[in-house]
């Protein structure tokens, strides 16, 4: 695979597979009709040229139908990370202890695809700088984490899914 074909890929999870899935479905269903009745409703209103209804409703349209590309082809380049996730060193599917060296701080994280990352709930993307710094190294090795905000360490305590 070149590295153009690679950086097109999606990496989630079976879950995250379902979700995206059902987004599309509810995108291509409800939201097109909702919209579809927006853009009605919007040319009752009189002269289009002059209509800021129906302007709106055409930019939601558009909108719309760009984010159902943009979905389809995720799906399109999808890679499913399935159930056979090995905890011998850090994966996507994989939940990793570490300690912050400098603060001597303990944190888990669940590595996930890009489209799956929730900071909040502590599930961080393959492709952040913790993600990026943790991928393919086993418990107790010690890795730097290039950050915006500087670099610091992390020591893996624990792998597992």
């Amino acid at each position: 695979m070149s590295e153009q074909e690679n950086t097109n890929r999606t990496v989630v999870s079976a879950e995250g597979l379902r979700q995206m899935e059902e987004k599309l479905k509810y995108m291509t269903t409800v939201r097109r009709a909702e919209v579809a009745e927006h853009l009605n409703i919007a040319r009752g209103f009189g002269d289009l040229s002059e209509n800021a209804e129906y302007d709106e409703a055409k930019d939601e349209q558009a909108k719309l139908e760009a984010d159902i590309m943009e979905l389809e082809a995720a799906l399109r380049n999808v890679i499913v990370i399935d159930g056979e996730i090995s905890t011998d060193a850090v994966n996507v599917g994989t939940t990793v202890k570490v300690l912050y060296l400098d603060e001597d701080e303990e944190e888990e994280f669940t590595i996930v695809g890009a489209r799956e990352s929730d900071p909040m709930n502590n599930k961080i993307s393959n492709e952040s700088p913790i993600g990026v710094a943790l991928l393919g190294h086993k418990m107790g090795e010690t890795v730097s984490v290039e950050a915006p905000d500087g670099a610091y360490e992390l020591k893996i305590l624990e792998i597992k899914i």
